[in-house]
């Protein structure tokens, strides 16, 4: 399994990017695929999650600003974040979850930077 995380860069406040995830393969082959973030000195914390049937979780400080889609056909999970803030700026990481009778797997991407100052 292969994911690839791209679109990050650097950003003004209230600005947007889109961050995509490519998968390997089918993403239907995971139970969630998510974006984490980790910023310097900081664990990494779960930003959004779209789970298989399409239902989507957000930490507190993405809601209203993040949204999480998918696209079947592309096996890419999006991360449209808009009204960028500087307590943004993170490495954010692709995370994939297959849960199977002989346990859960996690699958991560590579991490793509973003940068929001002015």
């Amino acid at each position: 399994v292969q994911l690839q995380a791209s679109g990050g860069g650097l950003v003004q406040p209230g600005g947007s990017l889109r961050l995509s995830c490519a998968a390997s393969g089918s993403i239907f082959r995971f139970n969630a695929v998510g974006w984490y973030r980790q910023a310097p000195g900081k664990q990494r914390e779960l930003v959004a999650a779209i789970s298989r049937s399409g239902s989507t979780n957000y930490a507190d400080s993405a809601k209203g600003r993040f949204t999480i889609s998918r696209d079947n056909a592309k096996n890419t999970v999006y991360l449209r974040m808009n009204s960028l803030k500087p307590e943004d700026t993170a490495v954010y990481y692709c995370n994939a979850v297959a849960i199977q009778v002989s346990g859960r797997s996690d699958y991560w991407g590579q991490g793509t930077q973003v940068t929001v100052s002015s």
